[in-house]
């Protein structure tokens, strides 16, 4: 290696060794990157990854003159960043005397009096314990080769697992192997030295990986098969069709040696069933053969708890996955309940597909699901705080933030008090609007008039604007309080935050690196432009005269001497324009948000509370409102097939083959057009009343159905009643 001049070929700890015969140089890649007088000056595919050949002859020729304070030997490009530290020394020399070197930003080094360390409480016990990854034991010390997790007590590891894990990992799948927390984690291991490469994971990258996964179950595993062409034999839409067990998807049966018939969908295999029973999620009938016994009457079933395991959705096909069957309690004993087939024009089918086609939109997806799951628990966890005193807000709908402020501010306001609202401007409002309607109602006209207001800036991810009124007047603590409140009680999440400035909130600003698109004035947006775009001294040095005054107003001026001076100039002026100019604001926000404990949460669990802060809500799906509605049924209309009409329904919604759409539905039952983020509350029900026309009990979120002969009739007194219901709120 030019710089460090060893011949070790070790790309774990030296970084890739790479000799470019035509410019005879060989050099490892991270000697190259810690070097203290090189820059990336190219494009990526310039020179060494962006190292241009004539600047890293300049910097050997550099470091020929330094002489390595470890080895005593020239070529020591590297030094210790501290002020006043003279000390330069080889890379590898460096890692000898554990130096700490951070891949990250400008990629500091720190000689090994000056570098930083771990910070250990005097309370925190001594002794021995487990690495976490190779489970040897370790010393409880605060010392080069052991590193503690800044989010778990009790997680110790090697430094040297830590790097072997987080190179093969990648900066996407890096994260605590105890809490799977991820961004504190990796921003402690990147202050302490541990390189994290912005690739995917090693697993990620493998060939044909995950083929397995492509392997579907196709055999019939019923006692007595009576396929003549055996147990593997599968004719898809016919009685040998092989339909695989709901729950755990490793068992199979021929429709046929089951007596299902073909639009049937729910199986559970012998296995499964046995589990359910015991945890009290099934209920037997009398003993039966599923061999051989048929529904003749097409009165029996079993009244069951749907599978935990969803079938996935079947990739091309909008209408073509399965709606699980809801919920079913029966509120006397459990009881045989009809199943007659579907229309035929209304039946769902369904191609249990292992694999999605974009398997990474679909993790992602999950991936949100599950953390606003967790937030949900988080906020119902919180909303304990609330008692029962109640507190009246008056609002008038068309002056939303005035009345909402005054309310917010009147001397008998607790966050921790039940809030009513009365809307003072609707005279002939509906009876059926009850108190926890128009408490929604309310929290989704203030949301939306926050995202668009003028304490905030930008388009669809927004950041804090520098309003001088909106300071002296202390709205940014209100509209911090505000969201808390909204939060805790049941209302809407913003969904608008950027992501800066959500880690502005959970992390701090000093610890907050900004980009362009945080930018929200085209001026400054094309002052940074044109200063980042530069592609000559002369061009940066006319760019930077251009905009003088401001850089000086700013305080951002800097001696221009060469090209590569832009990339600090950049991020001084993101600094002060995204964080330093609204630090005010921030702070007055940050302590609005502390209201009912929401932001200290948020700092505890910043990726569940990203996934409803700095993302727009799931669009409602027909199995989404399936999944959100329990049906009750009571022993006198078993026989009555609303649940099959339902469903079939919501199906024709979700295709666009109704006048209604699914948020109408969920307004029509709870006075809500999103599912908030704690959920609701009380969960919303679906009852089968012999009733001529749907009625939505807003107080109990309970929908209740009435009892029809065909689909058809259900499905246009449904549509009569909502369209019309809805059309005379609006009015």
């Amino acid at each position: 290696c030019v710089l460090c001049g060893r011949t070790d070929d070790c790309p774990e700890k030296y970084g890739e060794k790479r000799t470019y015969v035509a410019y005879n140089l060989t050099v490892h890649y991270y000697c190259l990157l810690m070097s203290s007088g090189i820059w990336q000056r190219g494009e990526e595919d310039e020179g060494v990854d962006g190292f241009l050949i004539a600047d890293i002859r300049k910097e050997v020729n550099r470091a020929a003159k330094l002489k390595c304070n470890i080895c005593k030997k020239k070529g020591a490009s590297i030094g210790c960043v501290a002020p006043k530290c003279k000390r330069s020394y080889h890379f590898p020399c460096g890692i000898q005397k554990e130096c700490i070197f951070q891949f990250m930003e400008d990629f500091r080094s720190y000689c090994w009096e000056h570098k930083p360390v771990q910070k250990f409480s005097d309370k925190e016990s001594r002794g021995t314990s487990q690495c976490t990854i190779c489970l040897d034991l370790l010393e409880q010390l605060p010392m080069y080769t052991v590193l503690k997790s800044p989010c778990c007590k009790n997680a110790w590891f090697h430094r040297e697992c830590l790097q072997y894990q987080a190179l093969s990992a990648g900066i996407f799948f890096f994260r605590c192997s105890v809490c799977n927390n991820k961004d504190k984690f990796q921003k402690e291991m990147l202050r302490m030295g541990i390189h994290i490469p912005e690739k995917d994971a090693s697993w990620e990258l493998e060939e044909n990986a995950y083929q397995d996964l492509l392997q579907c179950y196709q055999h019939c595993d019923i006692k007595r098969c009576l396929c003549k062409k055996g147990r593997d034999y599968n004719e898809p839409d016919s009685k040998w069709e092989i339909k695989r067990c709901q729950c755990c998807g490793s068992r199979g049966t021929h429709l046929a040696c089951s007596a299902m018939k073909s639009w049937e969908q729910n199986w559970e295999c012998m296995e499964c069933r046995s589990i359910l029973a015991k945890s009290g999620n099934y209920s037997k009938q009398k003993k039966r053969s599923l061999a051989t016994s048929e529904n003749t009457d097409g009165t029996t079933c079993l009244l069951e708890e749907p599978s935990p395991k969803c079938p996935r959705q079947s990739p091309g096909s909008q209408r073509n996955f399965l709606l699980q069957s809801p919920k079913i309690m029966c509120q006397n004993n459990l009881s045989p309940c009809s199943h007659r087939e579907h229309p035929a024009s209304n039946r769902v089918t369904m191609s249990l597909s292992p694999l999605m086609s974009n398997r990474n939109c679909s993790l992602r997806k999950k991936h949100l699901r599950e953390k606003r799951r967790e937030v949900s628990n988080i906020l119902k966890e919180l909303k304990l705080q609330v008692n029962t005193k109640t507190t009246r807000l008056n609002i008038n709908a068309e002056n939303i933030w005035n009345s909402a402020l005054k309310g917010f501010r009147q001397r008998n306001f607790n966050a921790t008090n039940t809030i009513e609202i009365k809307f003072t401007n609707c005279k002939n409002r509906s009876k059926t609007d009850t108190s926890a309607a128009s408490k929604h109602h309310f929290f989704q006209l203030l949301m939306l008039h926050l995202q668009n207001s003028s304490l905030f800036e930008g388009s669809s991810a927004k950041n804090l604007s520098l309003d001088f009124q909106a300071v002296k007047e202390n709205l940014y603590f209100e509209a911090g309080k505000m969201i808390a409140v909204s939060l805790v009680h049941g209302g809407p999440s913003p969904c608008f935050f950027s992501k800066t400035l959500f880690n502005c909130l959970v992390y701090g600003p000093e610890n907050v690196k900004p980009a362009l698109e945080d930018v929200a004035d085209v001026d400054v947006a094309r002052t940074i432009k044109m200063i980042k775009y530069a592609n000559s001294l002369s061009s940066l040095q006319s760019a930077v005269h251009d905009c003088y005054e401001f850089l000086a107003a700013a305080g951002c001026l800097r001696p221009i001497t060469s090209l590569c001076d832009k990339n600090m100039l950049v991020n001084d002026i993101l600094n002060h324009h995204v964080i330093k100019r609204i630090i005010s604001p921030l702070e007055s926000f940050r302590q609005g948000l502390k209201t009912l404990g929401v932001l200290e949460k948020m700092q505890m669990h910043p990726d569940a509370f990203s996934s409803i802060l700095c993302h727009k809500p799931e669009r409602l799906s027909a199995e989404t409102i399936c999944d959100l509605f329990t049906i009750h049924s009571s022993s006198d209309v078993n026989k009555v097939e609303g649940a099959d009409f339902w469903m079939g329904y919501l199906q024709d919604v979700e295709s666009g083959e109704s006048v209604v759409t699914l948020e109408d539905i969920l307004l029509f039952v709870t006075g809500s057009i999103s599912i908030p983020p704690i959920g609701f509350d009380p969960k919303p029900t679906i009852k089968f009343l012999h009733i001529r026309y749907p009625v939505g009990n807003r107080l109990l979120n309970c929908l209740e159905l009435p009892i029809t002969k065909t689909y058809d009739q259900f499905k246009n007194k449904m549509e009569f009643t909502i369209r019309n219901t809805l059309r005379v709120e609006r009015e």
